[in-house]
């Protein structure tokens, strides 16, 4: 039996990457990638010449199967997203449920992830939140932000450049006594966590259209302004 590694890489710093995960992308047989193309900047950013194989939510079920028939084969490989920690918001957990009912190991190569980078820096009581992935786009939308705007625990979700004016307008209108830290381009040269009512960081986002970029780690909360860190 091989084994399937999952394999943390860097959300934006490409320092992030771990030692670790560098031994396990340079000894597995080959990388299972959301994105060939972001993975293979990472291996050659590191010259580490293994092949890459697409890997993501639309791949169908006969190619799945043959990756699990090489891992019970004794090929192991490593699975990794375009940013961040497998398994969060992405198509790596079908993968996962195959490979584990075909009694091949599972091994996490923990390192960057948005949602722990946006808690450490919260600064409010985060030993019990909510994580919530990305929005719904349209059906179920409004349904999402019900729940966001009625949690007594702090709601920790991700949210797109496309979108995050509008639904932070939206948990306002619902909520306007909620509470928001935003985290932008986390570990990245211009990174910066915002701090407000949803009306008040959605203003700021409106106001300046040149930062509305990139992916941003939302947490909505109840209780008294956090002052900026």
């Amino acid at each position: 039996m091989g084994t399937l590694y999952l394999v943390a890489t860097p959300i934006g710093n490409m320092e992030d990457i771990t030692l670790r995960a560098l031994r396990t992308l340079k000894e597995c047989d080959a990388v299972l990638a959301e994105d060939t193309r972001v993975t293979r900047r990472l291996l050659d950013r590191y010259e580490i010449d293994r092949p890459a194989i697409s890997c993501h939510e639309h791949t169908d079920d006969a190619k799945l199967a043959s990756l699990v028939a090489r891992l019970s084969a004794g090929e192991s490989f490593a699975y990794v997203t375009d940013a961040g920690t497998p398994g969060l918001s992405d198509p790596g957990n079908k993968l996962v449920s195959l490979t584990l009912a075909a009694g091949v190991a599972v091994v996490p190569v923990p390192g960057p992830s948005a949602l722990g980078a946006i808690i450490s820096v919260a600064g409010i009581d985060m030993r019990e939140f909510i994580f919530k992935g990305f929005p719904p786009h349209k059906k179920g939308r409004e349904t999402f932000f019900r729940y966001v705007a009625e949690s007594e625990l702090p709601v920790v979700y991700y949210e797109s450049p496309h979108r995050v004016i509008k639904n932070l307008g939206l948990l306002a209108t619902l909520a306007p006594e909620k509470r928001i830290i935003l985290g932008r381009e986390l570990t990245k040269m211009f990174e910066e966590t915002v701090r407000g009512t949803a009306a008040e960081v959605g203003a700021r986002f409106e106001s300046e259209p040149s930062k509305v970029k990139g992916e941003f780690v939302i947490v909505a909360y109840t209780g008294d302004i956090v002052k900026e860190l």
